[in-house]
């Protein structure tokens, strides 16, 4: 299956990827059912038949889905569309880290404003 801006999986539309990594990868989605955008992160179809990498992407996503905390995605669902796995999460607006703080570093505010978020949602989650 291919996944391409303009691609539906049930009632997701996906408009842009913003990233990938090493489960998959993240896309934009409209949710045409409770009209809002949201993201979708998709384990890549060569994945999709390896028992242990489903399993390691579907545990993934239960266990941010149990945390709580105002810097840390709420995941809205785990799904199955066509072979396709994915799972729904919130959709954060925002630039990725590399925009903030360049090769040369940042100053030691800069680097504090972005790093105390950061260090209560790692805590959040290492506590459950």
């Amino acid at each position: 299956m291919a996944v391409e801006a303009g691609r539906r999986l049930a009632h997701y539309q996906l408009t842009e990827k913003l990233g990938e990594g090493g489960m998959g990868e993240v896309w934009k989605a409209h949710d045409l059912q409770l009209d809002r955008d949201i993201a979708i992160k998709i384990l890549p179809e060569r994945f999709a038949t390896d028992v242990e990498r489903r399993t390691r992407f579907e545990r993934e996503a239960k266990a941010v889905a149990a945390l709580r905390h105002p810097n840390i995605v709420t995941i809205y669902s785990v799904e199955e569309v066509e072979s396709c796995h994915f799972f729904t999460m919130e959709l954060v607006d925002g630039e990725p880290l590399s925009v903030h703080i360049h090769p040369g570093g940042a100053s030691l505010e800069r680097f504090l404003a972005l790093a105390v978020p950061l260090v209560g949602a790692i805590a959040a989650a290492h506590e459950r």
